[in-house]
């Protein structure tokens, strides 16, 4: 007998991962009555992997996450117990915060901060079924979805596995690796969605009999050792930054203190070098490499290695292999290094970051103590890989939304993906998108040249997803209008029109983007002359000395020039450093930033070109099979869209516009004066 939950949701959100998390907060925050289930509550945000957020193209989904009004940032910035910029002698498109989080704290803080998100009801419940709104009987007209009585018309109903029966008009899906999941150690494989929680087995088989096609992937994580048995004296010790940096941009702009930490007190006491006394307290992370007796004992059980052994069926992610298949697959390679990562700021468990591995629990003993510094190390838990269901390509529309049933939406790893940040950044696109659904309102879909986010999405609608999809910097053609430093710029202002951050926030982008060309017009226009005073001046800031006249802005175009010595030199107005880092960029790649403008401009063309919903692709004349099967199956919304499909070239696209064109103008003929 089912139990009806006794009033409906707007927005029902299953899971509570880094998708589910975000996708609840940001329908909440637009207005939506929101639920959020998830089978543990004490596992919500849990990380299950790396205890680190951020990196190259990470970093910067994590800055545009935070600068839509997500959470993913502010609550690193309160949990982090190392953060560094990577990439810091390199362009700024590619520069990217990285943080070491207390993975247990940060689980705590967002959980905290949804509890007292307004808007938002937290459960713990495992779903089973979901059932749409109405189902197509077999003869192929419409039919209830279930004789339950109490669910509302046009509403989703979730069953829980103790028959409690929620309701709502949309809903979100964010399963992570629980779908018919299972963990594998060697010649141990055991039902799980993550080590220690049950999978969610009736849900994944409920997906399949709706119809929804399903592919097998599969990731991994490594053993965690105890910090009391590492001689840390043969590692390499890698500390944090030396000065204050944070994945949230508004802290100065609204006058706040950046956020305190959440942990207090010593740390953990294996940890040598800490540092305690600086802006903010960080433990290192330290570094050991694999040993050619390492890759030994790895050969001499490959034949015990699920990986290869044919019990692993998924596919794993490509650019994050298993420490077993790197050293197939890098044969000529005498050593990988591993880092040596702490999960929290009083635990002594290390994360080894690069070891993932299914290999059997005494392999992972036996390679790890061939390694000097890990001689006499304890594992506190096996590493394992996990297998689990996603959704095949082409299920998804640009707004995370099902192709098959409206008001559905899909984030995170049953998409395809893997990585914390891209599960949180879909999550954060079908909130929202979610909430506009239910208001009735057209969906918000970021292009490839506005976000990392927009090149996301854009690549899981267009692109054949063969193994759990990573993202890079690599992947965003217009990657330098894509830098961390501007995400605010880039998104700040939409996420207000959206009700997801407040008026005063949007206010403070938009000073620092009016002081920004201010100071651009002023440098601009001020000429600095040869002259010897000028010189000395110049000299002394450390700047080389003028050979003839120029602006301001030609000597800040320097390669080694900031804006700080130009400004002692010139006597410039002072500025807040944020300014101050996008005048310099403007001033130093202003030629390559107005290159990428014009493709964008060029581009922009081919995406406002929209293709009808109902588009029949199957009647184009003079369409290859191979393009028209593709564009069936994709359903592009856009001719930009059809452009990027794998297997369209520019003649098929040539004929769809073609086709796009006279369909507008019979259109135009067809409708009636006066109409």
């Amino acid at each position: 007998m089912y139990s009806i939950h006794p009033y409906s949701y707007d927005l029902i959100v299953v899971g509570a991962g880094h998708a589910g998390c975000e996708a609840a907060h940001a329908a909440a925050r637009m207005g939506c009555r929101t639920l959020l289930l998830t089978i543990d509550l004490d596992k919500l945000a849990h990380m299950s992997c790396n205890p680190s957020i951020g990196g190259p193209a990470k970093g910067h989904l994590v800055r545009e996450i935070d600068a839509l009004g997500g959470l993913m940032g502010r609550v690193t910035d309160r949990t982090f117990i190392q953060i560094r910029l990577l990439n810091e002698s390199k362009g700024p498109a590619v520069q990217a915060p990285r943080a070491q989080a207390d993975k247990r704290l940060y689980a705590k803080v967002m959980k905290e901060t949804l509890e007292t998100t307004p808007n938002l009801d937290l459960r713990q419940a495992m779903i089973e079924r979901i059932i749409p709104p109405r189902l197509l009987d077999r003869n192929g007209s419409h039919a209830p979805a279930d004789d339950l009585t109490g669910v509302q018309p046009g509403h989703y109903a979730v069953v829980t596995h103790t028959r409690r029966v929620y309701q709502s008009r949309a809903l979100v899906l964010t399963t992570g690796t629980f779908l018919r999941g299972r963990a594998i150690t060697g010649e141990a494989i055991w039902g799980a969605g993550r080590a220690g929680e049950a999978p969610a087995t009736a849900l994944g088989e409920d997906l399949a009999a709706l119809g929804f096609p399903l592919v097998r992937l599969k990731t991994g994580t490594p053993p965690r050792i105890d910090a009391r048995t590492i001689d840390f004296s043969q590692t390499s010790v890698q500390h944090g930054s030396p000065t204050p940096l944070f994945f949230g941009q508004y802290y100065r702009m609204l006058g706040e203190t950046p956020p305190e930490p959440a942990f207090t007190g010593a740390p953990a006491s294996a940890y040598p070098e800490p540092l305690l006394n600086a802006w903010r307290p960080q433990l290192p992370c330290y570094l050991v490499h694999t040993t050619l007796a390492f890759h030994e004992i790895v050969r001499r059980n490959l034949d015990r290695a699920p990986l290869f052994s044919g019990v692993i069926e998924g596919v794993g992610p490509r650019y994050c292999p298993s420490i077993e298949d790197k050293i197939v697959r890098f044969a000529d390679k005498e050593r990988h290094g591993l880092f040596l990562e702490p999960e929290g700021w009083s635990t002594h468990e290390v994360y080894v970051q690069g070891c993932n591995t299914s290999l059997p629990e005494d392999v992972q003993w036996a390679m790890l103590r061939s390694i000097p510094a890990l001689r006499h190390v304890e594992l506190m838990r096996a590493g394992y890989a996990i297998e689990y269901d996603a959704l095949a390509t082409g299920e998804i529309a640009a707004d995370m939304s099902s192709r098959r049933a409206p008001g559905l939406f899909f984030a995170g790893q049953i998409n395809g993906t893997t990585g914390y940040e891209e599960a949180a950044a879909q999550g954060l696109m079908a909130g929202i998108n979610a909430a506009r659904f239910i208001q009735g309102k057209p969906s918000v879909i970021l292009r490839r040249d506005e976000a990392y986010i927009g090149v996301l999405i854009d690549d899981l609608i267009t692109k054949e997803i063969r193994e759990p999809y990573r993202m890079f910097t690599s992947r965003a053609e217009h990657r330098l209008l894509l830098r961390t430093d501007n995400a605010d710029l880039r998104l700040t202002r939409l996420a207000g029109e959206l009700g997801l951050v407040d008026r005063e926030r949007v206010e403070a982008v938009e000073r620092k983007r009016a002081e920004s060309e201010r100071l651009l017009r002023m440098l601009r226009g001020q000429r600095v002359f040869p002259s010897a005073a000028i010189n000395a001046r110049l000299s002394d800031a450390g700047i080389a000395p003028l050979s003839s006249e120029m602006s301001a802005e030609d000597v800040l175009r320097r390669p080694e020039v900031r804006y700080e010595q130009l400004r002692q030199a010139l006597d410039l107005p002072a500025c807040d450093d944020d300014i101050a880092n996008q005048v310099e960029i403007e001033a130093k790649y202003g030629g390559y930033l107005q290159k990428q403008q014009r493709e964008v401009e060029r581009l922009r063309r081919m995406e406002s070109r929209r293709i009808p919903p109902d588009f029949d692709f199957a009647a184009l004349r003079g369409l290859r099979n191979e393009a028209r099967q593709t564009l069936q199956r994709f359903r592009p919304a856009t001719v930009g869209q059809a452009a990027r499909l794998a297997g369209i070239n520019p003649a098929d696209i040539a004929i769809l516009i073609v086709a796009l064109e006279r369909r507008g103008k019979e259109m135009t003929v067809n409708v009636e004066p006066g109409a």
